[in-house]
């Protein structure tokens, strides 16, 4: 080997040591739960030195359009909120809205903006939980509320969880569900909305959000009109393996092929957010009516869209009842309808209410997507806009029954022929 390969040589085998190292060091540092908290929530990254989120119109709101305010959790934490109102709605009201005062409200309950939000019987309101890092403000967010209220009768409530934004405190999982169920609460008691009109909608670390505020009602036989979840994780320690940081540097690098990462991940990481078990457990114990809704970009680069995947099987595993990963497999493609290479939708539905779909869509990366159609179509189809019915799409010659199901899977127990199933959407 000439002198100029053996050089080439090692410098490579330096470099790779020297990856390995960082990616090393890098692991262990985040074993320190300090650091693993400002590297999971991210949420001291935010633009409060240069920005005012008490002055929206700054992103494009008309005059008293959003209402900057606050409320308590039970452990005594101020969160800090915007309410988007609906721009249909301010035009009614344009006069008296952009009328009253501006700014950080400390009492929202004394606000016109209140009282078109507790005294219309048909209000629709969607609680919006934020990805990690930044504010409620933050980048394209300030975009997503306008998609999803210029034109729609949707409210909108945005919050800064524990530690984010102006919000006080340090967040943790315990906290940031605490601080959901606290805006719940807040809502259904003090503005009078009832669940059965409220949408949960969450992006990226609000999937998880919203999955544990959402298990919580559910053990309390308290239904939302629909869960959506955007570009979300079946659990903390799945998803470092395969998440890439702005979309291109992998966080464990090397060691995501590693298989014992998972459970050393699982061990070490004092937030677990096991999404996959919440969903399952929500299914599980829905009593009434249920519409979950997983949606995500095929090319998201920061969490790959086969998290969905697990997602999805979490949800309709015990409904389902297949174990077999090669089996569940080709049971989803025959509830599946293909709009191309890169996009999907399966739907499943089952007794009694309950409608679970899956949408992959081929554009919106990570973050854009919350403001494509496939969200507020999933936020329509949650408040059963007339119309917009699960059944639109729904063929007939894929139309399976529980007969049918089973003479194709008939090496499965006979038990599963008394399970019900219903129509499946392509």
């Amino acid at each position: 080997m000439s002198t100029s390969s053996l050089s080439i040589v090692q410098t490579s085998l330096w470099v790779i040591e020297l990856i390995l190292l960082v990616y090393t060091l890098f692991v262990l540092l985040v074993m320190i739960p300090l650091v693993q908290k400002h590297v999971l929530y991210a949420h001291k990254i935010n633009s409060l030195s240069w920005t005012d989120l008490n002055k929206p119109e700054s992103w494009g709101f008309a005059r008293g359009q959003v209402t900057p305010f606050g409320f308590k959790t039970p452990d005594g934490e101020t969160i800090y909120a915007w309410h988007i109102m609906p721009l249909p709605l301010y035009l009614q009201h344009e006069h008296r809205v952009s009328a009253q005062a501006t700014g950080f409200i400390e009492d929202f309950s004394t606000t016109e903006s209140f009282q078109l939000l507790k005294n219309d019987p048909e209000t629709k309101l969607v609680l919006y939980f934020h990805g990690n890092a930044g504010h409620l403000a933050e980048t394209f967010r300030p975009s997503n509320y306008h998609t999803l209220t210029d034109t729609s009768s949707y409210h909108v409530i945005a919050i800064d969880y524990r530690g984010f934004g102006h919000s006080t405190g340090e967040p943790s999982e315990d906290g940031l569900i605490t601080d959901a169920e606290a805006l719940v609460e807040w809502v259904v008691n003090k503005a009078g909305i009832a669940p059965g009109r409220i949408v949960l909608l969450g992006q990226s670390l609000g999937t998880a959000v919203v999955s544990g505020v959402a298990e919580k009602y559910v053990l309390k036989e308290v239904e939302f009109a629909g869960l959506v979840l955007v570009s979300g994780f079946s659990d903390l320690a799945t998803m470092l393996s395969g998440y890439k940081f702005g979309g291109v540097l992998p966080a464990l690098g090397p060691y995501a092929a590693w298989p014992p990462v998972k459970y050393f991940l699982d061990k070490y990481l004092v937030d677990k957010w096991h999404s996959a078990n919440r969903v399952a457990n929500i299914v599980r114990h829905t009593k009434t009516r249920l519409r979950l809704n997983l949606v995500h970009a095929k090319d998201d680069g920061d969490i790959p869209w086969t998290e969905d995947n697990k997602l999805f099987k979490a949800a309709v595993k015990d409904t389902v009842g297949i174990s077999d990963d090669e089996e569940f497999d080709a049971w989803k493609e025959r509830h599946t309808l293909r709009k191309g290479d890169d996009a999907f939708v399966t739907t499943w539905k089952h007794e009694p209410n309950i409608i679970i779909r899956q949408e992959l869509f081929p554009f919106g990366s990570h973050n854009s997507i919350l403001g494509f159609a496939p969200v507020l179509l999933a936020i329509m189809r949650s408040f059963d806009l007339a119309g917009t019915g699960y059944e639109d799409h729904v063929h007939e010659d894929i139309y399976e029954d529980e007969e049918s199901v089973h003479e194709d899977q008939a090496h499965e127990d006979q038990g599963h022929n008394d399970r019900k199933m219903k129509n499946v959407e392509q």
